[in-house]
């Protein structure tokens, strides 16, 4: 799941102008050209200067959408107004849009680069993507605490039981999303973070309603700033956001806690009714070169599946264990399954019922 989920962009890029990404001069999506590539992705997970790179190498005219969350992803995807050729999202989503017969299957056999992707990522993305017939892993992490070692010890973030701790009432921040804020509570719980079992559900909704009076904020975009400037204690979020962070100010630290949490696994799929599926095929094939996927790493700083960028980082970069989560980390961490089809509507009235006591 991608981790900063910033607004859609619907100026003329001038946001883009800001990133530490760069900037790309593509098209409205949705425009005319035959030679063009519609992409729907997460807002600044792409470098601009790698979209631009694959214009010029291919002549394919990239057209992008930008959106915020996955359920956002799905409104705009399913609308039906703009023919998507390529999307980037999130594990869960992918499944999904999979068993809804939504997704093409991919001919990796004429691929380059797909020899690039790390077995143990694949392995794990089967979760969603059984045999990985359907979807290309970009970027995975973890979801844990972040932290304020001038505030909090280490020791103190070993356990969920952090966020439930008084001493820090009005000083944590959770992030502003149902499942992922349903995790702690949930493993604190005992409880499997894909449970579909309301009184599980039920169990872990009573949990945040007794923290709500010690949340500052539940946020989306806003929680690195906010750590940053230090107006925060503790945050739930995602490791690359973490990692951001940190660079920003030397007293944050991340920790995932003990009772394990959520692995993420973003990946990208071309849609069954994709009008450009060769060119999908190219621009897929052309991110997992190790050039092209140094860029994006660079640009985003979150966990590679790239094997051949991760043997090609520094030491210190590839011990970096707020990105690449130790074994025993990735092990303790389930990735989000697609819940059934009453699930989604019962976790949107608990969180419904969350956000008004």
């Amino acid at each position: 799941m991608k981790r900063f989920h910033y607004a859609l962009i619907t100026a003329a890029f001038a946001a883009l102008l800001l990133s530490a990404c760069g900037s790309a001069d593509t098209d409205t999506a949705g425009s005319s050209g035959d030679n063009s590539l519609v992409v729907l992705n997460y807002g600044k997970y792409l470098d601009a200067s790698a979209i631009k790179m694959f214009e010029q190498e291919t002549g394919i005219k990239i057209k992008l959408e930008e959106y915020e969350s996955p359920e956002e992803m799905y409104t705009k995807f399913s609308a039906g107004s703009i023919s998507y050729d390529v999307v980037c999202t999130s594990d869960y989503m992918v499944e999904r849009l999979i068993h809804e017969g939504k997704v093409a299957p991919i001919d990796f056999s004429s691929f380059s680069y797909y020899k690039n992707l790390d077995p143990a990522i694949l392995a794990a993305a089967e979760v969603f993507d059984p045999q990985n017939q359907y979807s290309m892993p970009y970027f995975y992490g973890t979801l844990g605490i972040l932290y304020n070692t001038t505030m909090v010890s280490e020791e103190e973030t070993e356990s969920w039981n952090i966020l439930w701790d008084d001493r820090y009432r009005d000083t944590i921040i959770m992030q502003n999303s149902v499942r992922d804020s349903f995790v702690p509570a949930l493993r604190l719980l005992g409880r499997d973070i894909n449970t579909e079992d309301e009184t599980d559900l039920r169990d872990a909704l009573s949990l945040l309603v007794e923290q709500k009076p010690l949340v500052y904020a539940y946020y989306v975009d806003e929680t690195a700033d906010e750590m940053i400037a230090g107006n925060a204690a503790l945050a739930l979020v995602y490791s690359g956001e973490a990692a951001t962070a940190m660079e920003s100010n030397a007293d944050l630290s991340y920790t995932v806690p003990k009772e394990g949490s959520n692995l993420w696994i973003d990946s990208w799929f071309i849609p069954a009714d994709s009008t450009h599926k060769e060119n999908a095929e190219k621009f897929l094939d052309f991110l997992y070169r190790e050039d092209v996927a140094m860029l994006n790493f660079d640009c985003v700083c979150y966990a590679t599946p790239n094997q051949a960028v991760v043997d090609a980082l520094d030491e210190d970069t590839r011990n970096d264990t707020t990105i690449f989560p130790p074994d025993d980390v990735f092990a303790n961490c389930t990735v989000y399954k697609q819940l059934g089809s009453d699930t989604p509507e019962l976790y949107s009235y608990l969180w419904k019922t969350l956000k008004s006591e």
